[in-house]
């Protein structure tokens, strides 16, 4: 389903403009570079049947791992589902529309039960994603967390992995204005690492790339956001099997429910050698 058309046509991770700077009584034009935002539809198709099931704002790159990932995170697929990921070769598109549809086909001959899924074909990078279900209707297909499987991880692990993870930011070194997702071993090894102007969109992509790479499940893995710790991205890891998420910036307050209610360990504010520890203290060393 991989399209054949020229590249020319597909939206980069970065986008290149003039802008002009102002500082004190200097004034000069140059070039900037952006961190590019573009929609993406994710389309299922099954039994004959496509779907739309998703759009969603996000920064071009990783697009089969991020809709892998998101479907994963609702329940929708699991591994092996996936018979094959491909951009639409619809005619009646443009080249750059194209790029900007993913349809994912299942091995299965009937199309899904998606009726589940409340957030509806539009979310965006500011908000996170809209209609989340509740943490009672996420216990009806994810179970707490194996006790049997713990892993554990000391401060002075988790002290050195927002360094890097921000090393690992190729596109924010150059526009400054993206998130980033990494995912280590206990032992602060970087794995891999995802970046998009959705922090949900940069789990996502690990959790996609994690699926298609048969890695699932992330129960032996350490999951780190560069911003705020959201229900959203907590749902995702919890999906994927994560026992440990961390974020540089503060948890909402249903996240931490969902940590406590699932047996996850929840991290916020993991910055300057200092952190504070939500739920699931016992994965903690100290």
């Amino acid at each position: 389903m991989q399209t054949d058309e020229s590249r020319t046509n597909r939206p980069g991770p970065v986008t290149r403009i003039r802008v002009r700077e102002v500082s004190g009584t200097a004034v000069r034009d140059r070039r900037d570079d952006l961190a590019t935002e573009e929609p993406l539809e994710i389309r299922l198709l099954a039994g004959g049947e496509s779907r739309t099931v998703a759009i969603t704002m996000r920064t071009p790159g990783a697009d089969f791992e991020l809709a892998a990932g998101f479907l994963h995170g609702e329940g929708i697929i699991g591994p092996g589902d996936i018979a094959a990921i491909g951009y639409c070769t619809d005619e009646d598109l443009t080249p750059e529309e194209r790029y900007n549809t993913v349809t994912v086909r299942l091995r299965t001959s009937t199309m899904p039960d998606i009726s589940a899924l409340e957030r509806h074909f539009l979310t965006s990078s500011a908000c996170g994603v809209c209609g989340s279900a509740s943490l009672d209707a996420l216990r009806d297909r994810c179970s707490p967390l194996d006790a049997g499987t713990k892993i554990e991880v000391s401060p002075e692990i988790l002290y050195g992995l927002p360094s890097m993870l921000r090393k690992a930011q190729g596109v924010f070194g150059r526009t400054g204005g993206l998130h980033a997702a990494g995912l280590f071993t206990p032992d602060g090894t970087l794995i891999a690492a995802r970046e998009d102007v959705g922090r949900h969109n940069a789990v996502d992509k690990l959790v996609g790339w994690s699926l298609t790479t048969d890695r699932l499940p992330l129960d032996q893995h350490v999951l780190l956001v560069s911003g705020r710790a959201s229900y959203e991205i907590m749902q995702k890891a919890l999906a994927a099997g994560v026992q440990i998420v961390c974020a540089v910036s503060a948890p909402s307050s249903l996240a931490v429910d969902l940590g406590r209610d699932f047996g996850m360990t929840l991290v916020g504010f993991l910055r300057d050698e200092r952190f504070n520890i939500y739920s699931g203290t016992e994965r903690i060393t100290t």
